[in-house]
């Protein structure tokens, strides 16, 4: 075995394998004041979270967020909490396990799918090293949001690189930047809507929430708006919804600047105003479940627009580990993987072992006898 420093993980003669590094926003450590303190810290310290001047972005986020902030976000964390830890890292770690075991019936080249947050942990940074501990010398980075936003899409990019930058070998890199219109993915959030519907009845009026932004990333020309739209354009289609049965809105705004409008909320407050008896509300831009699904709008949200006058009001669910939503993952990653990997039909384990033995023996008689 030959080690070289800076280099942990890597002999000659070892089978390279192919790295799969899915991403999401990450949640804090626990439910409490000082674990939400330090998660917003590293979040909105994120310049593409929030694009100002350092300086007084400093002043605002240590002189007034970070004090009262974390208190009140804490206090939401601990109603959505459970004892395996935030929703949004379980059900990510299912889907990394899912993704993994789905591909390795497909593919017979090495491969392994690690979870890695932007913001808390696991870090993009250990997961990043676990793979290179795993002789992954290619990497796909896919990050969990099927819009391309850059508060989240390319701040993943900027931490997986930031990484790379310290390492002496730098794998092979694909990103995929965003999968808002792939078939398997509108397939599966149809699905997901369909079945609700047969089993108990379509709704008078369907709202489609995404993740807000600043309407000023839109003016800068983030793609996002553009992208939720077409997202929710197709699966309307795919369901056949007349135009005035659905609508768009975004949620989550923050701070005094405009946001991508119209709003989640003032959007169902005039909805039960007007009287709606029925209202379904499905967020695909989320792809787990996590506190903007299962607090801001299966209560939040519904308590705006039933106590706004509306009729019955229900959360369908985010795709999580829907094994549809895995096999679109699965679809995805593969499309990104062609010339990577090696189909399993075609993978012939003995070949490339007889092949590392022989790189590996190469590598022992260039060293020469031994002093």
């Amino acid at each position: 075995m030959t080690r070289y420093k800076g280099e942990p993980g890597f002999e000659h003669g070892e089978i390279p394998a192919v790295g799969i590094l899915l991403a999401n926003m990450g949640s804090p450590d626990a439910p409490t004041a000082p674990a939400l303190r330090r998660y917003l810290k590293e979040f909105l310290w994120d310049p593409r979270v929030v694009e100002m001047p350092r300086a007084v972005w400093w002043l605002i986020l240590n002189g007034i967020i970070l004090n009262t902030r974390p208190r009140r976000s804490a206090l939401l964390y601990q109603k959505v909490w459970t004892d395996g830890g935030s929703p949004l890292l379980i059900h990510t770690r299912r889907q990394a396990a899912a993704l993994e075991a789905k591909l390795r019936i497909r593919i017979g080249s090495p491969l392994n799918v690690v979870v890695g947050m932007r913001y808390g942990n696991p870090s993009i940074r250990s997961a990043l090293e676990a793979l290179r501990s795993r002789g992954c010398r290619r990497l796909l980075v896919l990050p969990l949001y099927p819009q391309h936003a850059a508060a989240t899409t390319a701040s993943t990019f900027d931490a997986v690189f930031d990484v790379l930058s310290s390492w002496r070998w730098v794998p092979e890199v694909r990103t995929v930047a965003s999968y808002h219109d792939d078939p398997s993915y509108i397939r599966a959030l149809a699905n997901s809507i369909r079945e609700l519907w047969e089993e108990k009845g379509k709704p008078e009026r369907t709202l489609f929430s995404f993740h807000g932004i600043p309407r000023a990333s839109l003016l800068a020309g983030d793609p996002y708006h553009c992208q939720c739209h077409k997202t929710a354009r197709l699966v309307a289609e795919s369901l056949q919804l007349p135009s005035e049965q659905w609508q768009v809105a975004f949620q989550s705004r923050f701070g005094r600047a405009e946001w991508l409008q119209p709003y989640t909320d003032v959007t169902l407050k005039q909805w039960g105003r007007d009287g709606v008896k029925s209202v379904d509300v499905i967020c695909p831009g989320f792809s787990s479940d996590c506190l903007e699904t299962i607090e801001e709008i299966a209560v939040e949200n519904r308590d705006n627009f039933l106590h706004s006058g509306g009729g019955r009001f229900r959360y369908i669910p985010a795709l999580n580990e829907r094994p549809d939503h895995i096999d679109a993952l699965a679809g995805l990653a593969e499309r990104h993987l062609q010339g990577w990997v090696t189909p399993k039909a075609d993978w012939d384990e003995a070949t490339a072992k007889r092949e590392a033995d022989a790189s590996r023996e190469r590598a022992e008689k260039m060293k020469g006898p031994k002093q």
